[in-house]
């Protein structure tokens, strides 16, 4: 093991910047060789702020797996040196524009920029992804009529004003503000903010009683893109300032496009004439995903990956069609899926069958939940085995009760959080010592035995979601 830090590493705390050298070692020593030269290397340093770091990585799904695996030990390793930063942003930076990035995040060259930029707070870089844009936005008839109305805006300063997107949660809202915003600063001056973000600097301006520079920033602009503005929900005086704002760029044919979760009339705690301007735009929605378009998502997903990894595991056209059968909450529900299906497979080195599928992706998929129990894999277990379930629980030792007994202790194990003692009351108060052995000798007979790997994940599959149709 590492030793803690040496006082000459103690100089690096409080320097006035992070030398991301040193943590990438850092990183590297913690996390091992093979996580860092896998996921970790491929994180660049872009800027630092007061309070957290703008780090890039190069794709979507690098920086998923990331987030959701190594996030807080990275953020431990970095707060070593520099007590200060308290989160880490992400920004997916693909080669080919990363130049155009860092040039855009600059903020000394601001003045020459399309989009603006409020100083010394977190607008300082550009809200715009470049991955998100109309060429890669997938569409169909629940989203058509939203992505018609962005792109004619693109076409036609004011002519839907404001335009007006809402649809639920991880629907493509912010795929399409982001696209809008990604044309226009071409020719024109964007100002693309969350609601949140919105609020946070104009509670800061009021603080440094620097509202008129806030107007300023925020009225001086063609086209104004606000996202999930619901959140400006109950905030009377900043309800306030962004009617005034509103009208401000209205007034000088500005164009403002917004987002929210719900049609404005179902806004709540929001002043009645905020939501009166909002229904007097164009306003559209986005549903949920029918399954010609979940298949056709599904389909460049896959695809993505598959390019990406062309020398690695690939998704079946079996798994493709489970996924956009089964998944039918939101887009962003059957990327993620995708994602964790590769991430399985490349971990484990092998393509995942449809019951494994159904393992991996038990928390996402729409099938009628069924609560896995020990009674339940007892039952299923006996009646796969063709053996009574007093029998299993017999204290007798025969071959052909020991095997069927050794399988729903290591199902138990595996598929419920079930403590050993516990698991070990319900198998007739056998000993937690006797429950390890059970799951230690079906892992070996599974390396060895490919007709046991196959009678588990049938097992684990009617288990999971007691679906007839798979019924052994």
């Amino acid at each position: 093991m590492n030793k803690t830090f040496t006082n000459n590493n103690i100089d690096n705390f409080t320097s006035k910047e992070l030398d991301w050298k040193i943590i990438q070692s850092e990183m590297k020593n913690k996390l091992g060789s093979e996580v860092y030269e896998s996921w970790l290397k491929k994180i660049s340093f872009i800027e630092e702020h007061n309070n957290y770091l703008l780090l890039s990585v190069p794709t979507r799904f690098i920086r998923d797996w990331i987030t959701s695996r190594y996030l807080d030990q990275i953020l431990k390793i970095i707060k070593l040196y520099k007590k200060d930063i308290i989160r880490i942003e992400f920004k997916i930076i693909d080669q080919k524009i990363d130049k155009e990035l860092k040039d855009s995040i600059n903020i000394e060259n601001t003045q020459n920029e399309k989009v603006s930029f409020i100083k010394d707070s977190y607008l300082q870089y550009n809200r715009i992804d470049p991955n998100k844009r109309f060429d890669n936005f997938i569409n169909g008839s629940s989203n058509r009529l939203a992505y018609e109305a962005s792109l004619k805006v693109t076409e036609t300063i004011s002519h839907y004003n404001p335009l007006y997107i809402y649809g639920g949660v991880g629907m493509g809202k912010t795929h399409l503000l982001n696209s809008i915003g990604f044309e226009m600063k071409k020719k024109n001056k964007v100002m693309f903010i969350s609601a949140e973000r919105f609020m946070y600097q104009f509670v800061k301006s009021i603080k440094s009683n620097d509202m008129v520079k806030f107007k300023e920033y925020f009225r001086n602009t063609d086209i104004l893109l606000i996202d999930d503005i619901q959140f400006i929900s109950g905030k009377e005086a900043m309800q306030e300032e962004f009617f005034h704002t509103f009208n401000a760029l209205l007034d000088k044919g500005s164009q403002i496009i917004v987002s929210a979760d719900r049609a404005p009339n179902k806004l709540m705690r929001i002043q009645e004439r905020i939501k009166s301007r909002f229904s007097g735009g164009l306003v559209v929605d986005i549903q949920k995903p029918d399954l010609e378009l979940r298949k056709k998502i599904v389909q460049k997903k896959t695809d993505e990956l598959n390019n990406l990894y062309s020398d690695q595991l690939q998704v079946s056209k079996e798994i493709q069609d489970f996924i956009s059968n089964e998944i039918s909450g939101s887009v962003r529900e059957l990327v993620g899926a995708v994602n964790r299906i590769v991430s399985f497979s490349r971990i484990y080195n092998k393509v995942l069958n449809l019951p494994e599928t159904k393992v991996v992706l038990k928390d996402l998929l729409n099938i009628s939940e069924n609560k896995v129990t020990i009674d339940l894999i007892q039952t299923i277990v006996c009646k796969f085995f063709k053996i009574s379930k007093n029998e299993m629980l017999s204290s007798r030792r025969s071959r052909y009760l020991v095997r069927p007994r050794q399988t729903a202790i290591y199902l138990t194990k595996v598929l419920t959080s079930k403590s050993l003692p516990e698991i070990g009351r319900e198998f007739s108060n056998r000993d937690h010592t006797t429950i390890i052995h059970s799951v230690k000798t079906i892992e070996k007979i599974k390396e060895k035995n490919p007709e046991m790997v196959d009678n588990i994940n049938k097992l684990k599959n009617q288990i999971l979601y007691n679906n007839k149709e798979n019924e052994i």
